[in-house]
This record gives structure tokens, C-alpha cells and sequence, in this order.
């Protein structure tokens, strides 16, 4: 038994991380109270630097709590990106859940430990974590426990929808649009489709319609492998034949799901759960083709860039592996976080210096535009190179910018829009209220 943990306590000085053995020792799975019970015992722990809030209830009345990390809890800064891990969207996957609630009390620990890499982390990110996204479906699985749970039982809500099938279809227009020149970015929502979504999905999508993320990872089970956009095949007439389906991101993606997979301490190595993945990682639509999910969902309609981790061959591990598991991700979840600062970022004003929000920033060669935000501020991740960048608003003159993009942090790159352009009909309208009034009389 001592051996064992001294393996476990020589993997984390190793990682140079601060890592107590009471906290090594309290690895279970928890149920929905229990879990609600450790989010908030983390935010007192660490309050001055978490909040917790719900984005709303599943289908039996569960809240979906997000545990909020930053050095302004509650606020956007600008310039500060906004990142989230989501877990458990399929309730019998149970592991990312787990992990995502020790990620949780490892970021508090070291925080007040002093830990310089996770205090820069936490002041110059505002990090969102949803442990579960579907906790109706992780009671259903969790009633049956790690020995008798079948590889269905749970899955769905309670509704026994899978609510990785469950976004709105964004692709099929997209893919139209490829071939039309039409819009590559923030593809509108259908009519009616809060109708066609389930709760958990209508709470997700608000949550990305209130929130500016830049980047995101969905922690799944059943296999150990980073999967990318695409999830869904262009070609939807191939059946039973995978096709690579890239995104217009798709370097970028492949860097992100690779950061995940070396980071990790087996997934790189290819063969897990008697499947081979080369180099831990793959493209959704060439392992196989999913319609109508949510990390498609989250590159066509906002600005983030999601991955799906799947993280275990066993969909509902026993307890005793946890300690494992959470030795084999920890490095990598936060080497994904980290991500989030690579690229470029900054400000889009007029030519008053007034923050202009909405404006499109543009990548010569790369077919998705990124938005800013509400307060003019923007991210746009990038490898390095040497990029010709154009931001754009209605009304207003674009501005290009050539600039070069390092290995390290986000360059930060300032975007001057010209002056408004006014309507011809605008200036004779203007011109006609500023004349006197010489119809009256004397």
C-alpha cells in the first residue's frame, strides 16, 4: 500500500505540483448531492477567487452548476479569455465528471499554495466548469454502479435523449454555404428551435449565447482519444464509410487535440481500448459521422473552439482506478487550459477610440471569422506564422493589419476601423434638418 502511494506522491513532485495525501485519499464517485456538496465546499475554501452559478435544470429539476474560477469571479475583463470544461453529458461517462471535480479542488489548493503556474492561470483566465450537463442520466447509470452498468444504461437524459444528438443541425447549412460563398461563421438557429432541444441542451446553448468562450474541451468515456471537428461527414450519401470531414481550423485543431493527447499519460501512445489512433488523436466525421453535436455546434454559432476528450475505455470506472486516471489527465487538462492564450487578441475601436462590439476579424486564408465582443474585445487563436488580419464593422471602413504570431503567449494587435460611412440619403437628410426654416413668414 505505502509503495503504491509513493508512486502516486513521486508522479506529482515530479510534475512540480503541490499534491496533499488527504486529498489523494478522497477520490469516489458523488452522486448529485454529493456533488453539489464538494462544489461549494471548494468555493468556501477559495472564495475570493470562484463563484458558483446554475445555467439551469435538467429535465427532474437538477441544477447545472458551474464552478467559476478567476481573480474577478462574476466579471468579464477585458482582453481576459473565457474558457469551460464540460463534463458528464453522457450520464454513464462518468470519469470526466470526477476529473472535473478534482480539477476544481486542484486549482483552489494550489492557488492558495502559491503554485506560480496556476495563479497566472487564474488571473489571467476566467475558467467555467460544468462537472455534469446531464445528472439525470448519471443517477440512472450511478443506481446500477461500476460493476453492473451497461453501455447504454443512462447515457440519454431522463427523457432517454442523447444530448450529443441533440444541438441544432449547423453543418448542412455550413456545408451549403461552402459552396455558395456564403456566411462562414455564427450560422442562425432554425425557427423554433428552443422547442426542438431538450432542457439541458436549451441551458447549454443560452450559456454560450451569454458568454464569450474562446476555447472548450467535452469530456467523454468508451475510448482514449482527442477527437476534432468535424463531427459530421460533408458527404452524408457514403454510408458506412468514414470521410474526413477538416474545418477550415483544422491545423489549429489538430495542435489543440495533440496538446491534450502528449500531455496525457498513455493517450499518445495510439493503442487503447484495443483501438489504434495515431497519435492519441482523430477527426470526428473519419472515425465515424455524428449529427447535431455540441463541439460542431460550438465552432459554427460562437467563437469557441471545442474538442471532444475521450477519456477511458471503461465508461463507468470503479473508484479504486480513480486516483489513476486523475495522475494520467491532470498535466493535461491544464496544458489544454493554457491554450487559450495562443493566437492573437485585442481591441476593435472607431476612430474616437470607442470600443466597437460585433466587428469581424478576418484571416486571410482561413474561411471562419471570429466576432468581439460586447465590449470591443477579441480572440482569434493561431499557430505561429505571419497572417494578414482584417477587422470589419457595419458602417464602418475594415482596417488590415499584417502581423506575426509567436509560439508563446497571444500577440495583442489593435484594430482601428475607419470612419462611419454614411448613406448618401443620411447627408441630404442631415443637410435638410440643419437648413432655417424659410416657409414662415415674417
Amino acid at each position: 500500500m505505502w509503495l503504491g502511494w509513493n508512486f502516486v506522491l513521486l508522479g506529482a513532485l515530479l510534475l512540480g505540483l503541490n499534491w496533499t495525501l488527504a486529498w489523494a485519499s478522497n477520490f469516489q464517485h458523488h452522486r448529485y448531492e454529493e456533488l453539489v456538496r464538494a462544489l461549494f465546499a471548494i468555493q468556501s475554501e477559495c472564495p475570493y477567487i470562484t463563484r458558483i452559478y446554475s445555467i439551469g435544470r435538467s429535465v427532474e429539476g437538477r441544477q447545472l452548476y458551474v464552478l467559476e474560477f478567476s481573480d474577478n469571479p462574476g466579471i468579464h475583463e477585458t482582453m481576459e479569455p473565457e474558457f469551460k470544461y464540460v463534463g458528464n453529458m453522457h450520464g454513464n461517462e462518468v470519469l470526466g465528471r470526477e476529473l472535473l471535480i478534482q480539477l476544481s479542488q486542484f486549482l483552489c489548493e494550489e492557488y492558495r499554495a502559491g503554485n506560480q503556474r496556476i495563479t497566472r492561470l487564474i488571473h489571467d483566465t476566467r475558467i467555467h466548469i460544468l462537472p455534469s450537463m446531464n445528472p439525470d442520466g448519471y443517477e440512472v447509470a450511478a443506481s446500477q454502479g461500476p460493476e453492473f452498468n451497461g453501455y447504454l444504461v443512462g447515457r440519454g437524459n431522463s427523457r432517454e435523449v442523447d444530448l450529443n444528438r441533440n444541438f441544432p443541425d449547423l453543418n448542412t447549412l455550413k456545408y451549403y454555404f461552402e459552396k455558395t460563398n456564403g456566411q462562414n461563421h455564427h450560422m442562425p438557429l432554425p425557427d423554433n428551435w428552443e422547442q426542438q432541444v431538450e432542457p439541458e441542451t436549451l441551458a447549454v446553448i443560452k450559456w454560450m449565447q451569454n458568454y464569450n468562450f474562446v476555447l472548450s474541451a467535452n469530456l467523454h468515456g468508451g475510448a482514449v482519444v482527442a477527437n476534432y471537428p468535424f463531427d459530421k461527414s460533408r458527404d452524408s450519401r457514403i454510408r458506412g464509410k468514414s470521410t474526413y470531414a477538416a474545418t477550415p481550423d483544422d491545423n489549429i485543431f489538430k495542435m489543440l487535440a495533440r496538446t491534450y493527447s502528449y500531455a496525457h499519460s498513455w493517450m499518445h501512445k495510439g493503442w487503447n481500448c484495443g483501438d489504434f489512433f495515431d497519435e492519441g488523436i482523430t477527426n470526428g466525421a473519419s472515425w465515424y459521422s455524428l449529427s447535431k453535436g455540441m463541439q460542431d455546434f460550438n465552432y459554427l454559432y460562437t467563437n469557441c473552439f471545442e474538442i471532444t476528450l475521450e477519456l477511458s475505455c471503461d465508461k463507468f470506472p470503479p473508484a479504486s482506478v480513480l486516483s489513476r486516471e486523475w495522475l494520467g489527465n491532470r498535466e493535461a487538462l491544464v496544458s489544454y487550459l493554457e491554450q487559450v492564450h495562443h493566437g492573437i487578441k485585442g481591441m476593435v475601436y472607431d476612430n474616437n477610440n470607442n470600443p466597437i462590439g460585433n466587428a469581424e476579424i478576418s484571416v486571410a486564408g482561413i474561411n471562419h471569422d471570429v466576432t468581439s465582443g460586447v465590449g470591443g474585445d477579441y480572440f482569434r487563436l493561431l499557430l505561429p506564422g505571419t497572417y494578414s488580419v482584417t477587422a470589419s464593422a457595419s458602417g464602418y471602413l475594415p482596417s488590415t493589419r499584417i502581423v506575426t504570431v509567436g509560439p508563446a503567449e497571444a500577440i495583442e494587435v489593435r484594430m482601428f476601423v475607419g470612419v462611419k460611412i454614411i448613406s448618401t440619403q443620411t447627408v441630404r437628410n442631415r443637410l435638410r434638418e440643419a437648413r432655417p426654416d424659410c416657409s414662415s413668414s415674417s
